[in-house]
């Protein structure tokens, strides 16, 4: 009987649980289960009788796929995949998947929560300004894209999207403005959504001199990786523009002296909490456990991310 390692340091919610389990053994496998574990090790004795793992931000790094003789598949319930060592993965022959759109809506959300959080100054009572004829840039137009620009929208606001890997059409399709140059996008809006994962190309992309271009009153809102902004050029847009603000769902490493020189301006969350939400916590462990089945089942690889 195939072992599904449910590997959770964050346990999914109880609901969620025990969707997972049901959609495993309908389908004649043996759920494990390993929360709130606190040592490497926990994970690594669990691994060694696992056929598939479900993991949120649990790292599954070499270690773990050496010791896991039996795996096949491991799924990360999430969008982002940088927490599986892919390249280690594919040498031992694991498919890795994440499970894209779960959690989209809830990142989503949060995203807008943040530019009304900034707008209004922290909520520190003084007098600010309403998204509503403000000009949104979105950064990556995916899932988590699509679903900024379908509430931005409801707010009033006029929507731009740059992604070289998504066609116009599909863009235009939305209601949202397509744009086909980064450095237009970013002279053009108000507000930029990062939506981008962390990887070579993205890595420290957003700098100074894309920053500089932002218009006055510039507002980055960052639910993706805190490696994809340049922190040093960061800083220097902290030091050159007092109109400009940073909202993020990352701690950067510079925050001691973001929150030293530029109180006022900047928001980040005490921990990442994008996908934090009972619906999505349900939805993307739900999706790995049929995932995991449906390839198993069907040899199905739809979500595989190292081809």
């Amino acid at each position: 009987m195939k072992k599904i390692l449910v590997a959770t340091e964050k346990p999914f919610a109880k609901a969620a649980v025990e969707g997972i389990r049901k959609i495993v053994e309908v389908a004649g496998f043996e759920m494990v289960l390993l929360e709130n574990y606190t040592q490497k090790e926990e994970l690594l004795e669990a691994a060694a009788k696992a056929d598939a793992i479900i993991i949120r931000s649990d790292i599954v790094d070499a270690d773990v796929l050496e010791a896991a003789k039996n795996l096949k598949i491991v799924v990360r319930a999430g969008a982002g995949y940088d927490n599986i060592d892919l390249a280690s993965a594919t040498a031992k022959g694991v498919v890795a998947m994440n499970t894209p759109g779960q959690n989209s809506n809830a990142v989503a959300e949060l995203a807008i929560g943040l530019m009304v959080f900034a707008a209004r100054n922290n909520f520190n009572g003084s007098s600010g300004t309403e998204l509503k004829g403000k000009k949104l840039g979105i950064h990556a137009y995916g899932y988590v894209g699509k679903a900024v620009a379908f509430i931005a929208k409801g707010f009033g606001m006029d929507v731009y999207a740059f992604d070289p890997f998504v066609d116009k059409q599909i863009i235009e399709s939305d209601g949202v403005h397509f744009i086909d140059n980064v450095n237009e996008l970013y002279s053009t809006c108000h507000y930029i959504s990062l939506h981008m994962p962390a990887n070579a190309q993205t890595k420290k992309s957003i700098n100074l001199d894309l920053l500089s271009l932002m218009p006055k009153g510039a507002t980055l809102v960052n639910t993706a990786r805190k490696e994809v902004v340049d922190e040093e050029g960061l800083l220097q847009m902290f030091a050159q523009r007092t109109d400009f603000k940073y909202v993020s769902d990352v701690e950067p490493e510079c925050k001691g002296l973001i929150a030293e020189k530029f109180s006022g301006r900047f928001y980040f969350t005490p921990k990442k909490i994008g996908a934090q939400t009972s619906e999505a916590n349900n939805n993307a462990g739900i999706a790995a456990a049929k995932q995991i089945v449906n390839f198993f089942v069907n040899n199905d690889k739809t979500f595989q991310v190292n081809k």
